[in-house]
């Protein structure tokens, strides 16, 4: 078996990284691909140096160990929480924008439609058709004023 292995030489990394990332494919996850990446490396640099069995596979060993943190680092989700400042607090978003009621306050309450969605709205009692400014949020209720 060893001698399989000697005499194949710089190909063995190389179809060894291949068949991990092939199985990557078949089981992904990510983390067969940077085990075939560091098979490969190992490969290609073999070709250019020549070097024992035992040193490749303590290089391949590195490489797949660097290559874990590597991986942990690319895939980590980068927040951005200026591309939806608002989520899980629609009512927030609302907070400053002007509607035109649609029904009548009565009597300090009334709904409102805002896009697809009909909000509970409190304020002084204003006829359909006017414009008002949401003044204050609490939950899904808006407080309005006229605008």
């Amino acid at each position: 078996m060893t001698d399989m292995f000697v005499s194949l030489g710089t190909w063995n990394w190389l179809i060894f990284g291949f068949i991990l990332m092939a199985l990557e494919v078949l089981a992904p996850g990510v983390f067969l691909f940077w085990l075939g990446l560091a098979a490969l490396l190992v490969g290609l640099i073999s070709f250019t140096v020549v070097l024992s069995w035992q040193i490749q596979l303590v290089m391949f060993a590195v490489f797949a160990a660097a290559a874990v943190p590597v991986w942990r680092r690319l895939a980590r989700p980068k927040p951005d929480a200026s591309a939806s400042p608002f989520l899980n607090k629609r009512a927030d978003a609302l907070l400053g924008r002007e509607f035109t009621l649609e029904k009548p306050i009565v009597d300090g309450s009334g709904t409102m439609r805002i896009g697809d969605t009909v909000w509970r709205v409190a304020g002084p009692d204003t006829p359909a058709g006017t414009r008002v400014k949401v003044v204050q949020v609490d939950g899904a209720n808006l407080t309005v004023a006229a605008a």
